[in-house]
C-alpha cells in the first residue's frame, strides 16, 4: 500500500473510492444549504443533524424531519464550498 492510499484511508473527509461501499459520516448543517430536484426550484435543507457520505464525483446528505426523511446529492466541489462556508460542519 502506498503512503498515498494509506492517508486517504485514515482521513474521514477523504472521499472514498466509487467502487468501495461508501461509509456514512455524521454532520450538521448550520448555515443555508440548497439543492435542487431535477429542474425544480431550489430547496433548503434545514439546519440540523445529517449524515454525510462523499464519493470522487460527488456529496450525498440524507436526515430525518420528524417522520419525514430526506437526502440530498451534489457535486463534490459545490459540497466543498459548504464546508468552507462553514454552513455544513462534519463531526470528527
Amino acid at each position: 500500500m502506498t503512503q498515498a492510499s494509506t492517508d486517504a484511508s485514515t482521513d474521514a473527509s477523504a472521499p472514498a473510492p466509487a467502487s468501495a461501499a461508501v461509509p456514512t459520516q455524521p454532520g450538521r448543517i448550520s448555515g443555508t444549504v440548497e439543492y435542487r430536484e431535477g429542474d425544480g426550484p431550489m430547496i433548503t435543507i434545514r439546519h440540523g443533524a445529517v449524515g454525510v457520505q462523499l464519493t470522487a464525483t460527488d456529496a450525498t446528505l440524507s436526515w430525518t424531519d420528524g417522520e419525514t426523511r430526506g437526502s440530498a446529492a451534489m457535486p463534490i466541489n459545490i459540497f466543498r464550498n459548504y464546508v468552507s462556508l462553514g454552513a455544513i460542519k462534519l463531526d470528527a
